[in-house]
């Protein structure tokens, strides 16, 4: 089967996506929707992914691009005349999509573009209740985005439900060989969400100013970038804690798992999200989280169990409970212990992506 992979553009995700669907016997084309100057994916395309070069996949895509971007991905369509369309975010690859009239479509959601965009104005919204009626399926990550595509009209029955999940032998509770990240004494805060106003990167950095007079010992590691970096970093001069933060930037994939293991406490206050892999990530690493309590992370944390959640978008109580859990340091093994077990029973992606191939053959069932 010849499967067009259609993303908005190429990231981690992506890229997990790709060397999975590789490891198939399908033939896999690679159609790029735009270039984001802040895109961290360094690592090149998977063997056997074939690139398709168009008009897209340069630049930012704007919406007055949309005429000419769907006139070149009928062209396309045409010639390479694939077996089955998989695209998304759902207002952006997969909606150029459905323009098209392309049978079979299966459009996958990436959270935010249901749990954000699709709320943006009444416009986006006919959006996504456009797109959705014109697929086959859609795959979501989480039981809260499949209730909201099937608020949307799409039957429950053509939704594919499944965490991307994430490499267990990759992210792993093992004893942490590289010290830069941990030390015998303090307690460490991990966040590695872009800096974006979306992921709550501030109020990370602000509940860590407010905390770091209660705890005095404990330090943060943000990793990362983005809009925001100006203005967190002058934050943290205010306060005088510059020599408490470690800021790496933007590091390589192959170097994140150690900077899991060399922390006591994952921190995110996200405010969209549906399974998030940062999050699966920090739990096969074995340390406990403390995330906001959107509908997402509900599905993956239990307060006092794996970790704790706290109201979206209070910073007090985010300083408060950082506090709490530098003061029950003593019992963060066991919770990270439980923490691996649940990614074991739910996040192992070798065990979840071949829900993604069954969505593949119920699309072309359909048609």
């Amino acid at each position: 089967m010849h499967i067009l992979y259609f993303s908005r553009d190429y990231t981690p995700h992506d890229h997990r996506f790709l060397s999975a669907l590789a490891q198939t016997e399908n033939q896999i084309s690679y159609l790029r929707l735009e270039r984001n100057p802040t895109s961290y994916e360094a690592r090149p395309l998977p063997e056997r992914i074939k690139p398709v070069a168009w008009r897209g996949g340069k630049s930012i895509v704007h919406w007055h691009d949309g005429f000419v971007l769907l006139k070149d991905l009928r062209q396309i369509l045409q010639e390479i005349k694939p077996d089955l369309v998989l695209a998304g975010p759902l207002q952006r690859s997969a909606f150029l999509t459905a323009l098209t009239g392309f049978k079979p479509l299966v459009s996958m959601s990436w959270g935010y573009d249901l749990i954000f965009d699709a709320q943006r104005s009444i416009f986006w919204s006919w959006v996504t209740r456009y797109t959705l009626s014109r697929s086959d399926v859609m795959i979501g990550d989480c039981k809260t985005i499949h209730n909201i595509a099937a608020g949307y009209g799409m039957p429950a029955e053509r939704i594919v439900t499944f965490p991307w999940g994430i490499d267990l032998e990759k992210y792993t509770p093992e004893l942490v060989s590289n010290q830069a990240t941990k030390t015998e004494k303090g307690f460490t805060l991990l966040s590695t969400r872009g800096w974006e106003p979306l992921y709550g990167t501030k109020m990370v950095a602000e509940a860590f100013i407010q905390a770091i007079f209660t705890q005095p010992d404990i330090r943060l590691v943000m990793l990362g970038s983005g809009s925001q970096e100006a203005d967190i970093k002058q934050l943290f001069q205010q306060a005088g804690v510059d020599n408490q933060v470690i800021t790496p930037g933007v590091i390589k994939q192959i170097d994140l798992p150690e900077y899991y293991r060399g922390a006591d406490l994952y921190v995110s206050a996200s405010h969209s999200d549906g399974s998030s892999i940062s999050l699966l990530e920090a739990m096969a690493s074995g340390i406990p989280v403390l995330v906001s309590d959107i509908p997402g992370n509900a599905e993956w944390v239990t307060n006092g169990e794996n970790g704790w959640l706290f109201p979206d978008g209070d910073v007090d109580a985010l300083a408060q409970m950082i506090i709490q859990a530098a003061d029950k340091r003593s019992e963060l093994t066991q919770m990270g212990a439980r923490a691996r077990r649940l990614a074991e029973a739910r996040a192992d992606w070798k065990k979840n992506f071949p829900k993604l191939l069954s969505a593949f053959d119920l699309a072309r069932q359909m048609n």
